[in-house]
């Protein structure tokens, strides 16, 4: 019986236990392992992602703006920004 093993998040309503067959439930928690799995493989492959997340969150810390989505924007359409990304993964990799 592949039932959901996780409280539902915060502030959500519980989970309809009856609303899919045990079959269904299997298929979509084999799913949402595979889905999971690919991410990470995706993430572990592509270091910018991770520089392109850690640069905005450090800026946005830094100078909490009082409109983060027009800071959101300003930062990402940047059009130094993919440079300096690329200068940040080449300087993590001479590090490793």
């Amino acid at each position: 019986m592949a039932r959901p093993q996780r409280f539902p998040p915060h502030g959500m309503e519980d989970y309809d236990l009856g609303a899919l067959s045990d079959e269904q439930q299997a298929t979509l928690s084999s799913f949402k392992i595979n889905t999971r799995m690919q991410n990470e493989d995706y993430l572990r492959t592509h270091p910018e992602v991770d520089v392109l997340i850690s640069g905005f969150l450090r800026e946005l810390l830094l100078r909490r703006p009082n409109h983060v989505r027009e800071f959101a924007a300003a930062y990402f359409i940047n059009p130094d920004l993919p440079a300096a990304v690329k200068e940040k993964v080449a300087q993590n990799q001479n590090k490793s």
